[in-house]
């Protein structure tokens, strides 16, 4: 029997199939209505849209990393991770991207997620999610 992952452990799983390119364990972890945001453009709504989008990208930046910092759940079914990522279609060194933090934010439904958001890394972000402005 499959258990269901409390909404922080879901998340750190998240992160270990994306830093794998684990595009099935990602898939096994969305809800079927699952959308990714990032900033400000149109979410891509739906499982499958999304495992073909990060099937695209593992295989264009095979060394893409998350490295979180700090992990928060600032309300139920909400983690909020503030960190950084090398291999990103960004294409700046390790050390570069290393210095442009960000923050994501997942929601959380029966150990899986529902929405993956990545927003601008801002003091006041920091502060409504508890993550302090030294985070």
């Amino acid at each position: 029997m499959d258990r269901t992952l409390p909404p922080v452990a879901a998340v750190i799983s998240f992160i270990d199939h994306i830093n794998r390119g684990d595009v099935q364990g990602l898939g096994a972890l969305m809800t079927d209505d699952h959308e990714l945001a990032i900033f400000d453009e149109d979410p891509l709504p739906g499982r499958t849209a999304n495992m073909t989008a990060w099937a695209g990208y593992t295989a264009a930046y095979p060394h893409y990393v998350i490295y979180p910092r700090t992990i928060t759940e600032p309300q139920a079914g909400h983690v909020a991770v503030l960190g950084h990522t090398s291999g990103s279609h960004l294409e700046l060194t390790d050390e570069e991207e290393s210095k442009l933090s960000v923050i994501w934010l997942a929601q959380v439904t029966d150990g899986r997620l529902r929405c993956w958001r990545l927003l601008e890394d801002t003091p006041d972000r920091r502060r409504e999610f508890g993550f302090g402005l030294t985070a």
